[in-house]
Order: structure tokens, then C-alpha cells, then sequence
């Protein structure tokens, strides 16, 4: 039996895998304290957009060689034992070995790592990896410490990839990333306190006073101060973070936030403690999964889209077999292999029709837990919940320091 099978494999991978993704971006550096330490610590210069006819002349002298170093997250492929199924049926396929880690805790440490290699030149020790979009992919794309993608190689992502995770505002037009999985920040609440929800206006709602949770993450919070007002985070400006953060002020001093959580929302979500709460798609997933009677929406009004992307550090020794990798896991039938495994969002749309195939031949609780992956709107999204969904703002050193000065104060004051 695949393990994805198992439902209580399924349920303890999910609980895992949530805790860990959102600790990373924590860590990564999205509050205020790594905000700080990331503009400090990161040392180089900006370079301009690689142009065609230099990505055309890097891949041009680049061959196969038949082996592939790769860098990931915990728990973030299928693993049956020991075997990771999908990477033995990459080998079959392709010929290239490769050489699996789970390399990566957070986004801050692993770049911490890489980066005096990267601008030295120096190997890594990786061909591929996976970083979240943030500051560190942004200012890795900005010092030109990744490999520029050739598309030409890139087929299954450009037939199978969903729009909304094609050109991102970090990278435009996935010049050198393509995503591995993705996740989503929205409004989770509790039916036996909670009527239905339908606008990000309810966390402002005077009858949830003390029962409404946010995010102690800046950034994540900023969104949602954004989005109460209309504004798209992408394009806003310092003006609108001072709107936001007015708004956002607002809603704390009446009273009406209990806590400004980390990942102990859900907790408090369950207990009644918080009626309605800002929440990761992950983690309301696994409740779910679990048995627990709770509601996810993305709000009229917008919730934030993020992405775990792969990418190919300069100085990769196999960038060839990397790039291969890439387009192989956008194959419908190796996407499918993946989300039933991780439980994340997939980038690959066409996976639904395929879990709910696998789930047709399956029996009993094997059936019930791969149904509720393809049912699921945490996995699979609605086109108009997608549509909905925003990026984080991409910041320059500079703005990092007045966005933090605005809504540090308002989560941690």
C-alpha cells in the first residue's frame, strides 16, 4: 500500500508538514527580527534580467551527465520506506541518478549557507533546490546567484503548469523559477460560533470581539490589512501600508484580537478560544482530515498565494539534469504521485481527475482518504478562489524598513 494511502500516515505526514513549512517562513525571515538580519547580512551586487541570447549561449554548451544533486524540504516528496517512488521512476525514465536530501530547515539558515559559496563561485553541493518566495529568493534572483531557465526544456510546464503560478511578481515570467508546490493564506472559523464567512470584513466583526486570531508574521498580516481595503499587496505602496496599518490598528485597539498567533492558532481554533482566524490552507487541512468541524475560505476581498519554487544555483555542476528533473515533475500522472503525498496545493491542475481516478481502484478507508485529497478546496482551489489570491510585496532593502516600522508595532507592540 502507498503510504499516502494510510489514513493516519496521512493525517500525522499532513500535521508534520504543515508545522514545518509555516516554522520555515517564521524562520526565513518574513518577521520582523529576520527582516532585519536578512538586509544586514546579505553582501553583494545587483545584477540586470538575463537576456535571451545569454541564456541561449549558457544552456547551448550544457550536456546531460547522468546525475542530479537535489535539496529539499522535509517530508516535501512521496517516500514508500526507504524509495522516493516518483524519483525512481525519474531514474527510469531519464537515466539520471540522483543524490536526495532534505537539506533545508528554513529559508534563512540554507541561504546563510549558500550564499559566500554562490558569491565566490564555489559548488554547493546541490544542482537543484527548493527556496520559498520571500527575501531570500528574491535577493538570490537578485545577485544573480540563479541559473536563468531555458524554457525550450520546460514543455510539461508550459502545457500542464496552472496560470496562476506562471509569471509571479518575484520572478516574471518564471525566468528562474517554476514552482514544486504551493500554499495559501485565508480565513478558517469555527460553525458552532461562526455563521458563514464571506468577507475578510468579518475578522473586523464588533460581535467576535476577543475571538478574532491574526498573524504575528508581518507580512502576512500586512496582506490581509491590504486587502480590507482593496488594495493588491503587488502593487501597493508605502501610502496604502499606512492605511492598512491604521485599519489594522483599529481592529486591536477595539478589542477585537485575541492573540496575533503563530502556528498555535489552530489550537486555539479548535478549544473556541478564537471564533475566526487569518489561517494557512495546510494546517486546515489536516484538522479536517482529522475530523474536526472547521471552515476555510478565501475572502471576497483576497488571501495570499505562496509558492515553494525550484531553481538551479550558478554554480550547479549538473544544471542539464536539473532542468530535466523540473519538467518531469510536471508530467500529470508524477504531480499526482506528489500531492498525494505532500497535501499541498499542486501547480499541476490536471492531478485532481487523476486522485480521483487512484481513489476509484482504491478500497475502503484508502478510497475515503484519497476522495477528501480531490475534494478538498485546500488542495484544489476553485478557479475563483485562485483568482482571488496575491503574492506578499516584493521589498527592496530600503522598504523593508519602513513596511516593518508600520507593522511591527501593531503584531509585537
Amino acid at each position: 500500500m502507498h503510504p499516502s494511502h494510510d489514513p493516519a500516515f496521512l493525517r500525522g505526514m499532513t500535521q508534520s508538514r504543515s508545522v514545518t513549512r509555516r516554522d520555515a517562513f517564521r524562520l526565513a525571515g518574513l518577521s520582523a527580527a529576520g527582516l532585519a538580519l536578512a538586509a544586514c547580512g546579505v553582501q553583494g551586487k545587483k545584477v540586470a534580467a538575463p537576456k535571451a541570447d545569454a541564456v541561449a549561449d549558457y544552456w547551448s554548451a550544457k550536456k546531460k551527465n547522468g546525475t542530479l544533486r537535489f535539496a529539499n524540504w522535509p517530508l516535501y516528496i512521496d517516500k514508500d520506506g526507504k524509495k522516493y517512488p516518483s524519483l525512481e521512476m525519474f531514474t527510469a525514465d531519464t537515466g539520471i541518478q540522483v543524490a536526495y536530501q532534505e537539506a533545508i530547515q528554513d529559508n534563512g539558515s540554507f541561504f546563510g549557507k549558500i550564499q559566500p559559496l554562490l558569491a565566490a563561485n564555489n559548488d554547493i553541493g546541490f544542482d537543484l533546490m527548493v527556496l520559498t518566495n520571500g527575501l531570500q529568493l528574491s535577493k538570490a534572483i537578485a545577485l544573480g546567484y540563479l541559473v536563468p531557465l531555458d524554457h525550450s526544456q520546460l514543455p510539461n510546464f508550459a502545457a500542464n503548469a496552472a496560470p496562476k503560478v506562471k509569471n509571479p511578481t518575484w520572478d516574471p515570467n518564471n525566468v528562474h523559477t517554476v514552482p514544486w508546490t504551493v500554499g495559501l493564506t485565508g480565513i478558517a472559523y469555527n460553525p458552532k460560533y461562526v455563521d458563514e464567512v464571506t468577507s475578510i470584513q468579518d475578522l473586523w466583526n464588533p460581535k467576535y470581539k476577543g475571538k478574532v486570531g491574526m498573524m504575528l508574521d508581518t507580512q502576512e498580516v500586512a496582506n490581509f490589512g491590504l486587502f480590507s481595503l482593496g488594495i493588491d499587496p503587488d502593487k501597493s505602496t508605502e501610502a496604502d501600508w499606512r492605511k492598512a496599518g491604521d485599519k489594522l490598528r483599529q481592529q486591536r485597539d477595539a478589542g477585537l484580537v485575541r492573540k496575533y498567533y503563530e502556528n498555535d492558532y489552530v489550537d486555539a481554533l479548535v478549544r473556541g478560544d478564537v471564533w475566526i482566524t487569518m489561517a494557512w490552507s495546510g494546517d486546515i487541512f489536516q484538522q479536517v482530515a482529522e475530523g474536526k468541524d472547521l471552515r476555510f475560505v478565501v475572502p471576497a476581498e483576497g488571501g495570499t498565494i505562496w509558492t515553494d519554487n525550484m531553481c538551479i544555483p550558478k554554480t550547479a555542476q549538473n544544471p542539464v539534469d536539473a532542468l530535466t528533473l523540473m519538467d518531469y515533475v510536471y508530467q500529470p500522472k508524477i504531480a499526482t504521485m506528489l500531492v498525494e503525498y505532500i497535501n499541498y496545493i499542486t501547480p499541476v491542475p490536471a492531478t485532481k481527475d487523476l486522485v480521483l481516478a487512484d481513489a476509484a481502484k482504491a478500497k475502503g478507508e484508502d478510497r475515503a482518504s484519497l476522495e477528501q485529497i480531490a475534494k478538498s478546496p485546500l488542495i484544489f482551489p476553485s478557479d475563483a478562489d485562485m483568482a482571488k489570491l496575491r503574492s506578499y510585496k516584493t521589498l527592496t532593502t530600503a522598504e523593508e524598513k519602513v513596511f516593518e516600522s508600520i507593522f511591527q508595532p501593531i503584531t509585537q507592540g
